[in-house]
């Protein structure tokens, strides 16, 4: 039966949704491991917030400053536009809130690694943890962790030190931090130093390719001193290179509040030993689900977690994130979000926004390439607090395209047929004829292969026939 009815209505698509990473493919059996409960002596939730409260005081303070006299319309916060206080900014500060301009600096630089400020040029706006200092002690631990977190940054790092063994020390801390949770109690200097020098030697063979070819022959023992046994070597002078940076170290972590630090010991603080004992949780869970991601490079980890539901993925990304520095992360991630296949990278960027605002220097840095621009952008705006639902609309058109196209690319190599005939829906254009008049012009590598899918996967002959001309005419270049 034919119907001389216009096929147009059948090529309108449905009102434009959010564009959205590529659906997932739901593969997973529900955990129902009981919640852990933290070792015994551990205060309350309450009663560590309390403690965060007032580690925190002085941060929350000039946060709360800053947004009643440096909101939009007012003054510049900053005057170079990297976070740093302007001098005439720091001494009004320090004149309303009468404290010393060190002060006044000391507690901004915490309010902005705990996340009580943030600060985008010269505008600086309360984050939203301030938001919810007061009511949610779940946010205000968040903020405290997020300074533990940045430990590093808390105090500057000593003089005369190679950049290579200070980050040698930063990704090695967690292990002495572990021990020193474990330990529960005071644990001496001595044996802190001894730790991180096997620790940093771990990293430094690990890092060693094994020599090939012939290698020179060990030098001849020399001949010993008279009136010294002969079977007697000297020993190798100790290698005290490391001390002061695990002074450093302790001492940064005793300003945040994470230990205590003097007389030759050190000692966690029940908010370090709660936050270590959460990141060593973190691991162990990674390490006992199935998809076990934990010691995976990021791309390997990413794939692992393309089966799982969003919190369970979200989950694997926290204990991954909680075994390695920071920094170093990000790259690993947005290294794996340059490749070729466009689930990893949307999931990439939903791993940076686990990592939250650490990422965001990162994030920014790549906004000129355009495979990364769309990405983002998305995950800038609601990092400045834009809804996801509103989040597209910081893209322009020929962005959008370019991310529904990447995005089609992702559920065509790992979703079903179903699922790419309703990606159209989150299409920017009203039409289908208008969609490919626009995916034909972005220009995205995979503009065929996703045209060629689409095709395949429609069951409206007419418009897999309009899909598939669209795939022949990018593919022989024609109009």
């Amino acid at each position: 039966m034919t119907s001389r009815i216009p096929r147009d209505s059948r090529l309108r698509l449905v009102r434009p949704r959010p564009l959205a990473a590529a659906p997932r493919t739901v593969n997973q059996r529900r955990s129902h491991r009981p919640a852990p409960r933290p070792p015994e002596g551990t205060p309350a939730p309450a009663e560590l917030a309390r403690m965060a409260r007032s580690r925190l005081a002085g941060a929350a303070r000039v946060a709360r400053w800053a947004d009643a006299a440096l909101g939009p319309g007012r003054a510049g916060a900053t005057a170079d536009g990297k976070a740093t206080l302007s001098d005439a900014t720091a001494e009004r500060a320090a004149r309303e809130l009468g404290l010393t301009v060190a002060q006044v600096r000391a507690d901004w630089d915490t309010a902005r690694l705990a996340g009580l400020v943030e600060v985008h040029g010269d505008r600086a706006r309360p984050g939203w943890r301030l938001r919810a200092w007061d009511r949610d002690d779940s946010a205000v631990l968040r903020g405290w962790v997020a300074l533990f977190d940045a430990w590093s940054l808390a105090c500057p790092e000593p003089a005369g030190h190679e950049h290579a063994a200070v980050a040698e020390v930063v990704s090695a801390m967690p292990q002495v931090l572990s021990f020193l949770q474990l330990s529960a109690g005071p644990v001496p200097v001595e044996q802190l130093l001894d730790l991180l020098q096997q620790r940093v030697t771990e990293l430094r063979t690990e890092r060693c390719e094994v020599p090939y070819g012939p290698q020179p022959e060990p030098a001849r023992p020399t001949s010993p001193v008279p009136g010294t046994p002969a079977d007697t070597a000297p020993e190798p002078a100790e290698d005290t290179s490391l001390a002061p940076l695990l002074d450093w170290a302790l001492s940064a972590l005793a300003s945040v509040g994470a230990l205590t630090y003097g007389d030759g010991q050190a000692t966690l603080t029940p908010l370090g030993s709660w936050a270590v004992w959460v990141k060593l949780e973190q691991i162990c869970v990674a390490a006992q689900s199935p998809a076990g991601n934990i010691e995976q490079a990021a791309e390997d980890m990413l794939r692992g977690c393309a089966q799982l539901r969003p919190n369970a993925a979200r989950a694997e990304y926290r204990a991954w994130l909680a075994a390695r520095p920071v920094g170093s992360a990000v790259t690993e991630l947005l290294d794996a979000a340059r490749g070729e296949d466009a689930l990893l990278r949307g999931l990439a960027f939903e791993a940076l926004r686990v990592v939250g605002a650490p990422a965001e220097p990162d994030v920014r840095a790549v906004l000129d390439e355009p495979t990364l621009r769309p990405y983002a952008l998305l995950w800038l705006a609601e990092h400045d607090g834009i809804g996801p639902e509103d989040a597209h609309e910081v893209l322009t058109r020929e962005e959008a395209t370019w991310l529904w196209v990447d995005t089609a690319a992702a559920v065509a190599d790992h979703g079903e047929a179903p699922m790419l005939v309703r990606h159209l829906e989150s299409a920017v254009q009203p039409t289908v004829p208008a969609l490919l008049d626009e995916v034909r012009a972005v220009g995205h590598p995979r503009t065929v292969q996703v045209l060629v899918a689409l095709a395949a996967a429609h069951p409206d002959p007419a418009l897999a026939k309009a899909v598939r001309r669209a795939a022949f005419q990018v593919h022989t270049g024609g109009s």
